[in-house]
């Protein structure tokens, strides 16, 4: 694969006020999802993980207690791509697809269960890491919650909805207040039609 590479945001840095301050996207996108690309860049130069696409470096990585650094970077590489996409003005709410909603339902038995238990994983993670809507393995939604910047794929299941609640994500907002920020990102800031074709797409193939 090429060098991986740092894509613009898909709205104006200042698009997702008041939930989500220009500060904060100008830091987390230009400085923190720069320095993971920068330090994957570095540590693949060179390997035999160069023909990898971005998938198989997540799973690659994830089984070789040695590349735990790379598996850090290429993770949070994979997580923030779909990050900046999983959020849009004027988002949240639970307007989707049809077919996304019947999952939901039939996953967790109402919209409301869900948000209940996405925002109690992102809240109930220690420390930095990520809430997720996964498919897993048997097909059916679930959520589930990773440490730092473990990404879904490491263990066999697709995420088509992450938010990221490392402080750097929130704290210039909400201070240590990461519920209202959960809150926030579920009731007004995803972007469903990005979560729907993740789903329609189907599990990721990322053979280690």
């Amino acid at each position: 694969m090429s060098k991986l590479t740092l894509p613009e945001l898909p709205y104006a840095y200042d698009a997702l006020d008041p939930y989500m301050s220009a500060e904060t996207l100008e830091f987390h996108h230009d400085k923190h999802h720069l320095a993971y690309i920068d330090k994957a860049n570095e540590l693949i130069a060179g390997t035999a993980l160069e023909g990898k696409s971005l998938e198989e470096l997540v799973v690659a990585t994830f089984n070789d207690p040695a590349q735990a650094g790379l598996f850090n970077q290429v993770g949070q590489h994979w997580n923030h791509l779909h990050f900046w996409n999983w959020m849009k003005p004027n988002g949240g709410g639970q307007s989707m697809a049809g077919n996304l909603e019947t999952a939901i339902n039939e996953s967790f038995g109402s919209f409301a269960d869900f948000r209940g238990q996405f925002i109690q994983a992102g809240m109930t993670q220690f420390g930095s890491g990520w809430c997720w809507l996964v498919i897993n393995a048997e097909g059916r939604l679930e959520v589930m919650k990773t440490p730092n910047g473990e990404n879904p794929l490491a263990h066999g299941k697709t995420a088509i909805l992450g938010c990221d609640v490392w402080e750097h994500s929130y704290y210039i907002d909400y201070r240590n207040a990461r519920p209202k920020y959960l809150e926030a990102f579920v009731d007004n800031m995803v972007n469903w039609d990005y979560v729907s074709q993740m789903f329609d797409a189907g599990p990721l193939k990322a053979a280690a």
